[in-house]
């Protein structure tokens, strides 16, 4: 029998037992007596009364961790259908609010429109141990539950529901895999004895660093409070060296017009970490985990309980479906991890956001109160727009948005560029150069994207030299037919649209040239035809690939001058601006990361030393391109691997090319090592761009997955970036600008449809959707029910 072994006191060793093929299992073990395991085992005892439903908990019916429960609409309606008896029982204690009051220096700001509900946690549990009591499930308080091993080999099923500390995860950790993640925030669960008339986010900038407050009323005279900060805030405070009594009335003078002078009570809470709990598997045999015990998400979105709750749901739904209990619990396992994985990942950027306040608290007022709202990239501007129309208004406003005019079509001004909106299109590698000359291809995509309405398009990076190309496809800059060539798209696009900035990424391969065109196999060398490559240190991106040479002082200096060079031949080709690609693993970052740059001269070692090849090029190139014409930096903020580049060194790096002039820095991440192990996501690689942004005082572009509109004007709008740049987007509609302007109703000077095009300015008529509805509808015996 296969399973992970648990030894037991008495020395007999017992392994898990495999999920029984019956449909329905009888014997249920529930470890964990919080709202997932009551709510569990009500709704599996009420969908099939024969059942043994037995509960364990360890504490009493009335001990609880925290004062009140947040629940979405959207759990409510499924517990309503599940089980209408909870339901009803829990509706007459709900408090229900609508705003978010948001208190910062002495600025109140309220948004409206959003929608709580929320009761006491005792209540909840009460409701939950009522109702399964009633369905005669047997609930064993004050009782450690058996070791799960045995629950596993007396029961059919062994429901884990024992919360962030959960026992039987970690009794069979080799089968769950789990990753526990401890964050740089302690906070503590508080209650007041009155009721907030809002959602409340209240900042207290002290001597000892930024504290916040989060509150909401959860019956008509309580409130839950939670009080968080930074570690070193915590112990510079002296709260570290307070009992808990002592620690909770110092919070309470802390936020005394908050509370209005009232006392804080804590209960049998104490000051702690959050820790992040991710489960590469949830079901082991007959053994399953739900909530803590399966995953956490920040208090801050409020989803903890309502994760556990939706998990009773599914897991019960799927048992009932499904032919097997085994299959049911791979059903419910594959129904559930998307879910949880996509709000982990918005309660991630949330719990970041705060545990990072301190960067946004210099921010105007109205604008750190939108960046508060949309920190979990859930809430997003157009969302928050429907909520809240006046307060986004006045947001936009304080920002400079012209009346009617969304955020990311405002103008921005680098240098002596003014870009007319904040849109770029991303370099696009297009693989399609004949000796490192731009054809129709390029005039094609770059003048249509240019058409499309982007303030700033980009060419692909531009290699500085025949042995600088990645590929035999790419692009060049190193002779005189090339700059013709690429003078010629620069003028179509000057001409055909003006107003419309076109600029030039320039750059060398170092050790990941000589390789396919990306569509015949990306990053794999040549079959024939190879040319030497050169970089920080010798070593292969890949295992399979050419090892280069190390780069020589005197190479170093021929490098620098095939870049100067370049910038030179792109100044007279006319493009508007120039970005040096300092970033994905070519020649410029292997300079800067540590993992490709073993060097031990003046040009390898500590941070300050390895900028120093790429500072001499940015400089080299400065010089030889127009004062008035901004340059970029595109750079790898993080290498997405283990002793690579971290967010500190990418806000050195940042640092040091602003102080050499950089007008942006282009923030992407990653494609520096083959085995990088990046974190995917909804515009995951934004927080590198924000934090620069504010930490080194530099304008910035923001990069990867911002694939919506709405985004752009999330993130424009609450300070995190200035300019977004977007390729894929661009790739699947050319227009990608125009027709997000038209989509928002906006046709200023942000959006300028080309003359030729004026007339697809609003989106074409489709077919009839207003054929009238039928009037009545007639069901019952002998009456067929309408298709």
């Amino acid at each position: 029998m296969a399973g992970t072994v648990t030894v037991f006191p008495s020395g007999a060793r017992r392994t898990a037992r495999p999920a029984p093929h019956n449909p329905h299992p009888q014997r249920i073990a529930i470890i964990g007596g919080g709202p997932g395991g009551l709510y569990s085992a009500a709704l599996l005892k009420r969908l099939d009364p024969n059942r043994r439903v037995t509960v364990w908990e360890r504490n009493a019916p009335g001990d609880t961790f925290g004062f009140g429960v947040v629940l979405s609409d959207e759990t409510l309606g499924g517990m309503e259908h599940a089980d209408p008896t909870v339901h009803a029982a829990l509706q007459p204690h709900f408090t229900r609010w609508n705003d978010i009051h948001i208190t910062h220096r002495g600025t109140h700001h309220t948004s409206g429109g959003h929608g709580f509900a929320a009761l006491g946690r005792h209540r909840l549990l009460k409701v939950l141990q009522d109702r399964c009591h009633a369905l005669g499930v047997d609930l064993r308080f004050r009782s450690e539950a058996p070791y799960p091993a045995w629950l596993a080999e007396s029961h059919d099923l062994v429901v884990a529901a024992d919360g962030v500390h959960s026992a039987t995860r970690e009794a069979y950790a080799d089968a769950f895999r789990p990753r526990l993640t401890h964050h740089r925030c302690r906070y503590i669960w508080l209650a007041a004895d009155f009721a907030f008339d809002a959602f409340r986010f209240d900042v207290a900038e002290t001597e000892h660093g930024v504290m916040q407050l989060h509150g909401y009323p959860y019956a008509p005279d309580a409130s839950t409070v939670i009080v968080e900060m930074r570690e070193e805030v915590w112990r510079a405070a002296g709260l570290a060296d307070l009992d808990v009594r002592e620690s909770v009335d110092r919070c309470a003078e802390t936020f005394a017009d908050t509370l209005g002078g009232r006392p804080l009570r804590c209960g049998t809470s104490a000051w702690t970490t959050f820790r992040t709990v991710v489960n590469e598997r949830w079901s082991h045999g007959n053994v399953v985990l739900l909530g803590d015990a399966a995953h956490t998400a920040h208090f801050s979105i409020g989803s903890g309980t309502k994760l556990a709750v939706e998990d009773a749901l599914a897991l019960a739904a799927r048992l009932q479906e499904q032919p097997t209990t085994a299959d049911a619990l791979t059903a419910y396992e594959a129904e559930r991890k998307p879910v949880v994985a996509s709000t982990q990942r918005a309660a991630r950027a949330s719990l970041e956001w705060f545990e990072d306040l301190g960067r946004y608290v210099g921010q105007p007022s109205r604008q750190f109160a939108f960046n508060l709202l949309t920190r979990s990239r859930r809430v997003t501007h157009d969302n928050l727009r429907l909520r809240d129309p006046r307060f986004t208004a006045t947001v936009e406003r304080a920002f400079g948005c012209p009346p009617g005019t969304p955020p990311m079509f405002t103008p921005f001004r680098l240098r002596g560029l003014t870009l007319r909106n904040r849109v770029v299109v991303s370099p696009m590698d297009l693989y399609s150069a004949t000796d490192g000359v731009p054809g129709d291809l390029h005039l094609v995509h770059l003048g249509a994207r240019a058409l499309g309405g982007a303030a700033l398009v980009m060419t692909e990076m531009v290699c500085v030299s025949e042995r600088g190309r990645i590929t035999p496809g790419c692009a060049g800059l190193w002779n005189g037919r090339q700059t013709e060539a690429w003078r010629r798209i620069t003028d179509f696009v000057h001409t055909q649209v003006p107003g419309t900035a076109i600029g030039v990424q320039l750059g060398h391969c170092g050790r990941k040239g000589s390789t396919k065109l990306m569509w015949e196999g990306m990053d794999e060398p040549l079959d024939a035809g190879n040319w030497p490559l050169v970089a920080a240190s010798p070593l292969p991106y890949r295992p399979d690939g050419q090892t280069p040479r190390e780069l020589t002082r005197a190479q170093l200096t021929d490098v620098r001058e095939e870049f100067a060079a370049a910038a030179r031949r792109a100044a007279r080709a006319g493009f508007d601006l120039l970005e040096l690609h300092c970033a994905h693993g070519y020649l410029l970052s292997g300079f800067l990361s540590p993992l490709t740059n073993h060097r031990t001269d003046a040009y390898g070692g500590p941070l300050q030393r390895r900028l120093r090849f790429p500072l001499e090029v940015f400089d080299a190139v400065r010089a030889g391109w127009p004062e008035d014409r901004p340059m970029t930096v595109r750079i790898s903020a993080t290498d997405w691997a283990e002793g690579g580049t971290t967010a500190e060194d990418a806000v050195a790096i940042a640092r040091a090319f602003a102080a050499h002039g950089a007008d942006a820095i282009d923030v992407s991440t990653g494609q520096v090592v083959a085995d990088e192990r990046p974190e995917f996501g909804r515009s995951y690689q934004t927080p590198y761009a924000d934090r620069i942004r504010h930490e080194a005082g530099v304008p910035v572009i923001a990069v990867g997955a911002i694939s919506s509109w709405d985004d752009v004007n999330s993130l424009i709008l609450a300070g995190r970036t200035d300019l977004c740049a977007l390729a894929r987007p661009h790739l699947y509609d050319p227009h990608w600008t125009l027709h997000a302007a038209a989509e928002q109703g906006y046709d200023g000077p942000g959006a300028v449809w080309p003359a030729p095009y004026r007339a697809g300015s609003r989106p074409p008529r489709t077919g009839r959707t207003d054929a009238p509805r039928p009037r009545l509808t007639l069901t019952g015996p002998g009456r067929p029910s309408p298709p």
